[in-house]
């Protein structure tokens, strides 16, 4: 039988960002990301799911105390992201594009370093409340 049970934390960060690739002309940004790409940024008010799974702790009946999860999303993800420019604001955004696929792979790598290892971890951001990204897939 299957004792894994799944925990879900709910959190939201307001961030603003441009979609650009250095790479590419600004004709050819413009092209590809539209809107998306004005030099002057534009926000989302992104809702951030963290879901955990894993067996419940017998001593517990936790798989994960949600107050500690709480407080690791708080401390690493919000105040890191809360109310910042991701592109200039943010270390990781410097090279990548933070695009919502990137940004839930960087907050995945975040939290995967402060979850223990014996939980799986997935990350569900929504950038809309149209658009959504789930990483892993």
């Amino acid at each position: 039988m299957n004792k894994k049970v799944a925990v879900y934390r709910k959190e939201r960060f307001n961030a603003a960002h441009r979609l650009h690739n250095s790479e590419l002309s600004d004709t050819e940004n413009q092209v590809l990301f539209g809107k998306c790409n004005s030099p002057n940024f534009h926000g989302h008010n992104y809702d951030l799911t963290v879901k955990v799974t894993g067996e419940v702790d017998s001593k517990t009946g936790y798989v994960i105390d949600t107050k500690i999860l709480s407080n690791i999303i708080g401390q690493h993800i919000i105040e890191k992201f809360d109310h910042k420019n991701l592109n200039l604001d943010i270390f990781e955004f410097k090279v990548l594009n933070p695009t919502a696929e990137n940004i839930a792979m960087i907050i995945y790598n975040i939290l995967r370093e402060k979850i223990n290892a014996s939980l799986e971890l997935k990350i569900i951001l929504n950038e809309t409340e149209k658009n959504y990204v789930e990483y892993p897939a």
